[in-house]
């Protein structure tokens, strides 16, 4: 027999069960012709090692790949925990800072009995104030002059967008000048535009003043305000006795003539009314957050204006009559944070399922072993 031919088919055999799986040791001949079991056994010995090796291999870049899959989809939904985590922390700090600040002027007329004046004030103060009038509605059907002297209705500004109105006499000295600057400074904060999402109408509580004073005031504040729709929708009216007092009695707002000031004497603050004319929300004194006015303006509009964001936060804020302003809902804030929580938890989790099924797919077979 040929033992050289029989070695050299052994050591072939070998060499390729050893690319495949864990060689056995099978009884061979040496290539000296004799059975020779140590030699053949270092040979098959070594064939074993080279397998093992290329199993450790392939394991290894097999979990390097199940490792960076997992750490590519972990890192989006961490980052999104993260961002709604610090947009829920912005929203509880942004909206619980304190009160509006009071005017310099002890006719600031807040809560729901703004009528209590403390004791030592001038007889006059101690008969103004705001009492709130909500949901009540206002005399549409009354009539002033604009600021081009044309009568118009108040109904007339309540065509389908909530209204910003505030009580004013353009001659003051001090106090409307404040109110009317705040009311600015909200508007040209929002991204809101007034004459199209809202209208403003602005109306002086002063029989005696006449449309030239209101135009005056107007072109000053439209001058400020600086957007296109500004003029067609912020309002500036005069009127008579009898339509004025319908006015502020229909919103609430006392005030009285001072004699030795020859001044009025009055609280300062605005309302928001809906569309159909109804009284909405109250914001006192002279400092009007932006956001608490932009909520006032989507709640009143029934969220016909604003964005998804603002019912978001409409769900977690809700305005406080006694203050005027709106506040956090505790256990709306909650639920929104589990759901939230839940929602993130739930997607990685799929995420990672789905990523790691597509990766043990895709990936290289697992080596078998035979004899």
């Amino acid at each position: 027999m040929n033992y050289q031919n029989i070695t050299r088919r052994g050591e072939a055999e070998a060499r390729r069960q050893g690319e495949n799986s864990i060689v056995h040791e099978p009884s061979f001949l040496s290539v000296t012709g004799s059975l020779c079991p140590s030699d053949w056994s270092a040979s098959v010995l070594a064939c074993n090692e080279r397998a093992a090796r290329i199993q450790k291999s392939k394991r290894g870049r097999l979990r390097s790949s199940l490792k960076r899959a997992v750490r590519g989809a972990a890192t989006p939904a961490l980052l999104m925990a993260l961002v709604c985590c610090l947009l829920l922390s912005a929203c509880l700090v942004a909206f619980g800072q304190p009160g509006v600040p009071q005017p310099n002027s002890p006719l600031y007329g807040g809560g729901l009995n703004p009528g209590q004046a403390a004791t030592g004030l001038p007889p006059a103060l101690k008969k103004v104030g705001i009492d709130q009038r909500l949901n009540e509605p206002l005399p549409l059907d009354a009539v002033f002059k604009d600021e081009r002297g044309d009568e118009v209705r108040l109904g007339q500004f309540f065509n389908g967008k909530p209204v910003v109105l505030a009580l004013v006499y353009y001659t003051c000295p001090m106090l409307c000048n404040q109110v009317l600057n705040g009311m600015l400074g909200s508007f040209r904060q929002m991204s809101l535009n007034a004459g199209e999402q809202f209208e403003v109408v602005t109306v002086s509580f002063d029989a005696k003043e006449t449309p030239q004073l209101a135009a005056a005031k107007k072109q000053t504040y439209i001058a400020g305000y600086n957007r296109p729709s500004g003029a067609a929708g912020w309002h500036f009216l005069t009127g008579d006795d009898a339509n004025i007092k319908r006015l502020t009695e229909a919103v609430g707002f006392r005030y009285t003539w001072d004699e030795q000031t020859r001044q009025f004497a009055h609280a300062s603050g605005i309302m928001v009314a809906t569309p159909e004319g109804k009284l909405a929300r109250y914001f006192y004194g002279i400092d009007y957050p932006p956001r608490d006015l932009r909520l006032a303006l989507v709640e009143a509009s029934a969220n016909k204006i604003g964005t998804p964001v603002d019912a978001l936060m409409l769900y977690c804020y809700h305005y406080d009559p006694s203050t005027g302003k709106y506040g956090v809902v505790i256990m709306n804030v909650i639920r929104l944070s589990g759901v939230i929580t839940i929602i993130l938890i739930a997607g990685l989790l799929l995420l990672l399922r789905r990523v790691s099924r597509k990766r043990v797919m895709s990936g290289p077979g697992v080596i078998a072993t035979g004899p």
